[in-house]
């Protein structure tokens, strides 16, 4: 299929009018939740992907604004026949609390003063982060995401979200990422804070309304891009050529093309990043270790989660490197997790998982086509054989499912029944739903990858198969619904589809 782009898209707003309990122990509220999707939410809300930005992303992931010059951050990865496909997938990216892009955070009107909260604002952890991305998800009525993924600040959101809500997320896809800041990291965090707090126009944070410290936040990013590039990237976009002259200027204004680069890259992203918002994050990022400071190991933190991962690493990475991305990989082999590594060969460096797509597509693709048919089924009631028709009946409307399989009473399957079975049944004046339902039922096991469910439908031409484990006890039910939704529209398949079965 032919890659498209989602087009023009909007940004919504949840308002979470409670508060929450931060990881400090603070209480904190209102929220504002800033959002974007792409895609369609199927009917079991079974396919939904969510997309965690890193350190100065946002929610515009994809498309386009009217009026955009640039697409979203992620164009190249999220959109029909991409890598996160909107065929297929429901995608989904929110602001991080303490973000500035109409997420909550220290440029955000605190309802008890009616000025910018500032430093007022409370110090905040991923954990705090990827709580309030889930009131988002129950907002929207997700019960379980399909997957979690992100690079960088991203990679640490996807994690958390295993180990928090393990539950609550099928695949995760932790990118150029670690379990914990490794002191480096926390290093080149401060300088970069220390960069925006000494320049005086911050102010203690007090600068709303009044120049803000331009100067500094456009150091602190310009330190912050040498960590996102390589040496051999660096090399190859800039060697040592100088900028618009062929000899030294012999004083202190930027003679090198990298020079000019880095001075560009700052004084861009003082026009969109509030600098209040760079210290809280950077912050959430420097107290983000899964281990809680050396509490428990990083297998003990992962004893619980239920998630298949794709761990991905960047060869070229030296600010999140791959040893870091293969700690993770040991911790969840110790537990028998479903864990795939792969690496990213590139010499872009760590922003490699913006800038690869073609391999990015390869890995990740293979990597979802490997869902079977537990990481979709969902709970159904079941039909005991002795109930009456109007029992079925009524247990079938109050559902919304019109198959339900049929069970002995030792949780033995030993049929199926369809609205149209019970319709016939009262036409009929039947009784007994043994006179209507189907008894050779064409099931599907939980370990059955997806395409062998896809073609039982196609050749039995049926819409729902009961999911049945040892002695054919009735564990779920897969319909064609979230089928048709994860192979994609553009391999339909005959047969199957229309309303929800």
């Amino acid at each position: 299929m032919k890659e498209e782009s989602v087009g023009l898209v909007e940004t919504k707003k949840h308002v979470y009018q409670d508060k929450i309990e931060l990881e400090s122990g603070k209480k904190f509220g209102p929220i504002d939740i800033v959002y974007e999707s792409y895609g369609e939410l199927n009917e079991e809300k079974s396919n939904a992907i969510l997309v965690c930005h890193a350190l100065t992303g946002d929610a515009h992931a994809a498309g386009w604004h009217e009026g955009d010059k640039k697409p979203g951050w992620w164009e190249n990865v999220i959109g029909p026949g991409k890598t996160l496909d909107t065929e297929k997938y429901f995608v989904l990216c929110s602001n991080v609390l303490g973000g500035c892009r109409g997420t909550t955070g220290p440029s955000s009107i605190n309802p008890e003063t009616g000025e910018p909260y500032g430093l007022d604002f409370p110090v905040i952890t991923v954990s705090d982060m990827v709580k309030v991305q889930k009131i988002l998800i129950e907002h929207l009525g997700i019960e379980k995401l399909l997957a979690v993924t992100g690079g960088s600040l991203g990679g640490m959101q996807a994690l958390q979200w295993a180990v928090s809500y393990p539950d609550s997320v099928r695949f995760s896809i932790p990118i150029a990422t670690a379990a914990r800041s490794s002191p480096q990291q926390i290093a080149f965090n401060e300088v970069r804070r220390r960069a925006v707090m000494s320049d005086p126009k911050w102010n203690e944070g007090n600068y709303y309304g009044d120049e803000p410290p331009r100067d500094g936040l456009s150091l602190a990013r310009m330190i912050g891009h040498i960590t996102f590039l390589s040496d051999e990237s660096m090399r190859q976009k800039f060697g040592r050529r100088l900028q618009d002259s062929k000899e030294y200027s012999f004083d202190f204004s930027p003679d090198f093309e990298v020079e000019s680069y880095l001075h560009y890259k700052g004084g861009t992203f003082v026009e969109r990043f509030d600098a209040n918002s760079y210290l809280y994050i950077t912050r959430a990022v420097d107290y983000f270790d899964l281990t809680h400071e050396g509490e428990r190991t990083l297998a003990e933190a992962m004893e619980e989660v239920e998630s298949k991962f794709l761990v991905i690493a960047i060869s070229s990475d030296w600010l999140y490197p791959p040893y870091q991305s293969k700690e993770i990989v040991r911790a969840l082999k110790t537990n028998d997790a479903d864990v795939t590594y792969s690496e990213i060969k590139s010499s872009y460096g760590h922003d490699a998982f913006l800038l690869e797509p073609g391999q990015l597509k390869h890995i990740v693709t293979d990597f979802l086509s490997q869902i079977r048919v537990k990481d979709i089924q969902t709970d159904v009631p079941v039909i005991r054989a002795d109930m009456s028709i109007e029992t079925a009946s009524e247990i079938m409307i109050e559902s919304g499912y019109t198959h339900l399989p049929v069970s002995s009473k030792t949780g033995k399957l030993v049929g199926i029944i369809t609205a149209w079975d019970i319709a016939k049944a009262v036409a009929e004046n039947l009784e007994s739903l043994k006179e209507v339902m189907t008894k050779e039922v064409v099931t599907a096991s939980p370990e059955e990858p997806i395409n062998s469910v896809t073609r039982k439908m196609k050749d039995h031409n049926i819409s729902a198969l009961p999911v049945t484990g040892e002695a054919d006890k009735i564990l779920g039910i897969v319909t064609s619904d979230t089928i048709s939704q994860l192979v994609g529209r553009e391999r339909p398949v005959p047969g199957i589809g229309g309303p929800r079965v």
